[in-house]
């Protein structure tokens, strides 16, 4: 048996990995690679395997960094089956598609053919199977599987996978992104009792979040600031799970009257749909968040909130007088409608660009928080005079103390733990701790690294 790292190896995008068991061959997510150039021109290269010899693929979540290129390996001739949460499909069919519309507008300018089309997209959702939490099941003679609440986004799952070669046998376990609880929507990650090889989320294994319970204040705070200068709030806000947990908390800030009317628009098509499938999945939210819709209080929706689905709502949005505060993808401000404000309102310091999610090395958001006097946006340079401010609160992944308590809650502690989904140095940071505080093995593993298992 052999576990095979394509991706997430030492770099927060492009999860990818790959299992050799018996016959058979599985593949954990199929991300895209993002962030700075040299990554993002890995997605167009072949993939270092054949997707045709590839049985089974399985889906943590539906972040295009775990599931991005997954309409490509169909494309290049995989058949086998998908397995994934019921809202993980639909998340992922309503992301994959804005995903390929951005990259037909995107592509088109610089004269490159798109990762896949439509039809790939078909044909890519007709290959899934869906499960549910806590359903184990057995694929085959060498092969079952777990899906575990991950408590990251919407039916984000962990993967428990029970294999046996022989008369070996050995579980390993994805946890994907894992989730940084408490959330308004969701319940925390499901707690894992036994693992003999691990590969963990450690995007943020060298920094601890500001304390959950400060974070509406800090929101709240930053609302206010911006209310009385009359500015304009700026969120890059990631369409899945961030935007609905902000339109949570905003629901309360709002109807409780704890901040002054302000417009709030939601500038993005794709966290609308989004949006909607959350309302679809409400069964995946947590028992608070269940018994404030069964009382009647729709959390989605509230006094002074706007969507604006269309391009001339986009565009009126601007006639508008401050205050006002406005939540548009992407998260990273590496497209959509975020760019189009950022043009107008980076260089006024009266206005605040507010970090609410992780800002990948080398994208426009990232440098925009680190305050380059001068950033690219659409072909212009733009003066970034604006006030920046993060709430680490609103992280969708755990910090490194989460990230330790997880491994230590494990009964039968693994043979060895995988920092990966990170940078180098976070990923090196939470190692060293693994080992030291822990006492168990760990290693940051190197893209294309084989491990016998």
């Amino acid at each position: 048996m052999q576990l095979i790292f394509y991706g997430g190896a030492r770099a927060v995008t492009g999860s990818n990995y790959l299992i050799k068991v018996g016959k058979s061959q599985i593949l954990i997510d199929c991300g895209l690679f993002q962030g700075p150039p040299e990554l993002v021109e890995l997605n167009a290269l072949p993939f270092p395997y054949d997707p045709k010899s590839i049985d089974y693929i399985f889906v943590t979540h539906s972040h295009l960094d775990h599931c991005g290129r997954l309409a490509k390996l169909v494309k290049d001739g995989f058949k086998g089956q998908i397995f994934c949460t019921p809202p993980t499909r639909d998340l992922m069919e309503v992301a994959l598609q804005d995903a390929i519309h951005l990259m037909e507008e995107e592509y088109q300018d610089r004269g490159i053919i798109p990762l896949y089309g439509e039809e790939h997209l078909k044909e890519m959702l007709n290959l899934v199977q869906t499960f549910p939490y806590e359903n184990k099941t057995k694929l085959n003679a060498n092969i079952e599987f777990n899906l575990r609440d991950a408590g990251h986004i919407l039916g984000s799952s962990m993967v428990e996978l029970f294999l046996s070669e022989g008369k070996k046998k050995i579980k390993i376990v994805f946890t994907g992104d894992l989730g940084n609880p408490p959330t308004p929507l969701l319940n925390p990650p499901a707690k894992i009792e036994s693992a003999d090889y691990l590969v963990i989320d450690s995007a943020y294994g060298d920094r601890i979040h500001e304390d959950r319970s400060q974070r509406k204040e800090l929101l709240k705070q930053a609302i206010t600031d911006i209310i009385k200068r009359k500015g304009v709030m700026l969120i890059p806000s990631f369409a899945i799970e961030r935007t609905q947990e902000l339109l949570y908390e905003l629901n309360d800030l709002a109807e409780n009257k704890k901040i002054s009317p302000v417009p709030i628009y939601i500038d993005s098509p794709l966290a609308i749909k989004i949006t909607e499938v959350y309302k679809k999945h409400e069964d995946y939210f947590n028992k608070t968040a269940r018994y404030i819709i069964n009382s009647g209080d729709d959390i989605f929706s509230f006094k002074g909130l706007e969507f604006t689905p269309s391009k001339e709502e986009s565009k009126a949005i601007n006639r508008v007088a401050p205050p006002k505060i406005i939540l548009a993808g992407a998260g990273m401000s590496t497209g959509g409608r975020i760019l189009y404000h950022e043009k107008l309102y980076l260089n006024n310091p009266n206005n605040m660009f507010l970090i609410i999610g992780f800002q990948v090395e080398g994208t426009l958001g990232r440098k925009i928080f680190e305050g380059l006097p001068l950033v690219r946006i659409m072909g212009d340079e733009i003066k970034n005079k604006i006030e920046t401010r993060s709430i680490g609160g609103y992280s969708a992944h755990a910090d490194q103390r989460q990230i330790l308590n997880f491994i230590k809650q494990i009964k039968i502690r693994p043979k060895i733990v995988f920092p990966a989904q990170s940078e180098k140095i976070p990923a090196e940071v939470l190692k060293k701790l693994i080992i030291s505080e822990l006492g168990v093995n760990a290693e940051v593993p190197k893209y294309e690294q084989v491990v016998e298992l």
